[in-house]
């Protein structure tokens, strides 16, 4: 009987270990795992979006960075939690076609996964900002948090020659006034948005364009993203990039980077 019972555990161990190799060899799987994006440590933004947000900006004019002069009919682009192998490259390839520079909020650890791709955001002219190394809930945690983050991402970004820009933008969006005091005591300031797209929820084109114009207006800041958590689809907003910015060149405004649109403050280099 001992030996009857030994076979069977024998042959249910073979059976599990082909299908293993099955599963892990199968090229259908190796594509979808080499597409799956580094996850958020935070969670996703469907699940961790702040229901309102703190204007900070009348607090810290020089800090809190959310629209620019409207005087001029200047617009920058920005895209989070980027770098990634899907959706990061097709923004690059629209923005390339359509001869604009545009802001990348990087995450550090998907820098690190996708050096090749976060390198080509930087040769190809657009800024580098820092989005944290792991996108946590920041508000939740304490400075020295925020102090390892940020200085974990510097390190990355500078081995893909990304120079410091000084600017942060925290994950989620969730600021609040020690926060920006603490951002600020490390040398950044804090970029926020005037105009959500509201890609993150997954909205096929036509409605990302119709909120990104419903919202326009000059000195805006326009928040999309080139990358996402685990399954969001972010299709419709790499769609709407097209008609966004021939829809506005033809309205008259001009694309700039975020260090175009506010002139540098004086401040330390980020540590």
């Amino acid at each position: 009987m001992r030996g009857m019972s030994e076979k069977l555990i024998a042959g249910a161990v073979l059976v599990a270990l082909i299908a293993a190799f099955a599963y892990f060899t199968n090229p259908t799987v190796q594509e979808r795992r080499a597409l799956e994006q580094v996850r958020l440590k935070g969670g996703s933004e469907r699940d961790n979006r702040p229901v309102g947000e703190i204007d900070l900006v009348r607090l810290y004019p020089d800090i809190v960075l959310r629209l620019g002069p409207t005087d001029t009919k200047t617009v920058a682009l920005t895209f989070d939690d980027g770098p990634d192998m899907q959706y990061t490259p097709q923004v690059l390839d629209v923005l390339r076609d359509k001869g604009v520079k545009a802001t990348f909020f990087l995450i550090g650890n998907r820098v690190e996964e996708y050096p090749d791709v976060a390198k080509r955001i930087v040769q190809e002219g657009h800024l580098v900002g820092n989005h944290t190394y792991s996108h946590p809930e920041i508000m939740k945690a304490g400075g020295e948090l925020l102090k390892r983050e940020l200085a974990l991402t510097e390190q990355a970004l500078a081995k893909i020659g990304a120079t410091g820009s000084g600017l942060f933008r925290p994950p989620y969006g969730a600021i609040s006034p020690n926060l920006v005091e603490e951002a600020a005591a490390l040398g950044y300031r804090v970029a926020m948005w005037s105009v959500d797209s509201l890609d993150w929820r997954g909205l096929p084109k036509d409605m990302v364009v119709a909120k990104v114009m419903e919202m326009m207006s000059p000195g805006a800041v326009v928040l999309q993203h080139s990358s996402g958590g685990p399954g969001e689809d972010l299709s419709g907003s790499v769609q709407a990039l097209p008609e966004i910015i021939d829809t506005l060149r033809e309205q008259g405004y001009r694309f700039v980077r975020l260090d175009e649109m506010f002139p540098a403050v004086p401040a330390s280099n980020p540590q």
